[in-house]
């Protein structure tokens, strides 16, 4: 009898008993009554229980051993950061994983007193594979395959079971990581100075070989400059002269000169006497032309532009070995600080280097 039978055997002995004992208190039953309805109780439930026992009949030995349950064996081991090699010397992957196995009933290779270690290598061998031809640098994505490949249950090399690997984790060194994000921010540093020098060579190479090649075609870049406005072109053709002469450190073409500008006057409408004491002295180089050029397209000193417009003519002539007029111009518009042409020092009330004459 099963235990839901005997409690319900129970309950219903009890139910039958309340209701005899209501009816004999109300029927006013003999003290014998009572005695006879006391020994039904207690035997009912007895006899039920006998009979049930003798029904069943006695449990075989073999029944109840191979009811006893067995002992469980454990089948899992975890291992941790444990060193893999990786595609790079000396950057290896540390492996962190739960290694299940399967064991089976395979002859020939004798019993296996330590499945975990098995099973162990045959993963790690599994994972080896994958990693040494991996970069260190892929160490997220290498994990994600890895939990792929070492999700099955295959074989280890002697047949005796199988292995899988579960909750995967795949790290670097510290030091390693962060030698590999420094050299990431180098790559990226460099490709970004390469960029950025090819795109100055080309500015040069644009601004040497095509708009200040010869003073038509400066004409032609200025008036394209200035939406087409004609008559400011023409007034300027003297300083493109100029210009175009100092980015090929050539002198103004004869047939040009008359157009260049003629010296400034100074407030009392008198030209300066200091300029014609410059022009007799040496005569103008290619940076004085330069300077005149700037002025007249409103490129004033401390401006931007004007230091960025003569270091990249500066850069073109360089290009074309002419070093010397390249450094002249570097030093005239772009000096470094506490540096003045005429070797004068910077003034002593501003602290600002004073212009030469000419700019």
């Amino acid at each position: 009898m099963t235990t839901g039978c005997k409690s319900t055997t129970v309950f219903l002995t009890v139910l039958c008993g309340l209701v005899l004992t209501i009816l004999g208190v109300t029927q006013q039953w003999p003290m014998w009554a009572w005695a006879i309805l006391s020994v039904l109780l207690f035997a009912a439930p007895a006899t039920a229980f006998r009979a049930a026992a003798l029904r069943r009949g006695s449990v075989s030995v073999a029944f109840e051993e191979h009811l006893t349950a067995a002992p469980i064996e454990r089948t899992e081991h975890h291992v941790s950061r444990v060193a893999l090699p990786s595609q790079w010397t000396d950057y290896d992957f540390l492996i962190s994983a739960t290694v299940r196995w399967d064991a089976l009933n395979a002859s020939g290779h004798g019993r296996v007193l330590n499945p975990a270690g098995l099973a162990v290598e045959a993963v790690l061998d599994r994972a080896r594979a994958i990693t040494e031809q991996r970069e260190p640098g892929r160490v997220s994505l290498v994990q994600h395959e890895l939990s792929g490949v070492l999700s099955s249950l295959l074989p280890d090399s002697t047949g005796q079971l199988h292995a899988m690997a579960e909750d995967v984790r795949l790290t670097l060194h510290e030091h390693d990581q962060e030698r590999l994000d420094s050299l990431a921010g180098v790559r990226k540093d460099q490709a970004v100075w390469e960029h950025q020098r090819k795109y100055e060579q080309s500015k040069r190479k644009y601004l040497g070989e095509d708009v200040l090649k010869n003073t038509g075609s400066a004409v032609v870049w200025w008036l394209a400059k200035n939406d087409e406005q004609v008559e400011r072109t023409v007034e300027d053709l003297g300083l493109l002269a100029r210009l175009t002469s100092a980015a090929n450190d050539t002198d103004v073409p004869e047939r040009l000169r008359d157009l260049i500008p003629q010296p400034r006057e100074d407030q009392d409408g008198k030209q300066n006497p200091e300029w014609h004491a410059a022009a007799f002295e040496r005569a103008p180089t290619a940076a004085d032309h330069l300077a005149d050029a700037l002025n007249a397209l409103g490129l004033e000193d401390g401006d931007t532009q004007r230091r960025l417009l003569a270091k990249q003519i500066a850069d073109a002539i360089r290009d074309q070995d002419q070093h010397e007029t390249a450094d002249d111009l570097v030093h005239r518009f772009d000096p470094p600080a506490g540096f003045t042409p005429d070797g004068e020092p910077p003034d002593s009330t501003t602290g600002v280097t004073r212009p030469p004459a000419g700019i």
